[in-house]
């Protein structure tokens, strides 16, 4: 099996990198970070996400799996202490894997041009400086005309995450949808919007289009841990990506224990197994 093994800046991950390296190099298996079949994230979620933005566009062969060098993350299943039974997992790897919705992200420039993106965790649209006016729609039907900071369109994974803090709900990663909320609306009798986070099935497709005499200038676009100032947009259509992302199952923990670990932090709960 082909494998790659990335990991976060500092003498902790770099140590269990070259540990897990080594235990590579004494095995069947080979280094190979130009078409891996399994990719090892050593670090914590911002790792992981930078280690998927690395090879998506090869998600049909690649899966992920994370050692977290700090607390346990949403998508890092092994801690530092865990490291020899993650070797032992390593070895024995059955091709198991455990798979996740991801987001599209397409932007369409005035020139015509377009661009597609995906994101694990999610996308926002910001605007730091004033507010940031725009038309909604969910497929062809205008929705609602809001104003305010800002939008996040989230996966059910990264549902924990900015979405959770701007009162979204958390999405089981079993359900194919994508979620959006606001970021500090402006409601009035000018402007209205619905103000509550919105689900979406897997067929529809959320569009945010600049009304006239507002454009995207100054706003900018996030895709996970990456973010870009962009201008001249004629909109952007977010759905639920065609691609999903594949984890490897060796012992894979269910999500409810993930968010209860994460949040809530009871100790000797049963643990849950998918």
């Amino acid at each position: 099996m082909r494998v790659a093994v990335h990991y976060r800046d500092g003498d902790n991950s770099k140590k269990i990198h070259d540990i897990v390296k080594a235990s590579i190099d004494n095995s069947e298996f080979e280094l190979d970070y130009e078409n891996p079949e399994l990719a090892i994230s050593i670090g914590g979620d911002g790792t992981l996400l930078e280690t998927f933005h690395t090879y998506a566009d090869k998600l049909d062969t690649v899966r992920f799996v994370g050692v977290h060098t700090g607390h346990l993350g949403f998508y890092t299943d092994w801690t530092e202490s865990e490291l020899p039974e993650f070797l032992a997992a390593l070895r024995n790897d059955s091709g198991e894997s455990v798979s996740y919705p991801l987001l599209e992200i397409t932007i369409e420039y005035k020139d015509g041009h377009q661009e597609r993106h995906i994101a694990l965790n999610e996308s926002a649209i910001r605007r730091y400086e004033g507010t940031m006016t725009s038309e909604i729609f969910i497929k062809e039907e205008k929705f609602e005309f809001f104003k305010g900071d800002g939008l996040c369109i989230s996966t059910p994974t990264g549902s924990t995450g900015l979405n959770k803090s701007l009162g979204g709900a958390i999405v089981h990663p079993r359900l194919d949808t994508i979620q959006l909320t606001e970021i500090a609306s402006i409601n009035n009798r000018v402007y209205r919007s619905l103000a509550s986070p919105i689900l979406i099935a897997k067929d529809e497709w959320i569009v945010v289009k600049p009304v006239e005499d507002h454009d995207m200038t100054g706003v900018f676009l996030s895709l996970d841990h990456l973010t870009y100032q962009i201008s001249n947009v004629a909109q952007i259509t977010y759905r639920v990506a065609p691609e999903r992302v594949h984890f490897a199952r060796y012992r894979h923990m269910h999500f409810w224990d993930r968010v209860e670990n994460s949040f809530i932090g009871v100790k000797d709960a049963p643990r849950r197994r998918s």
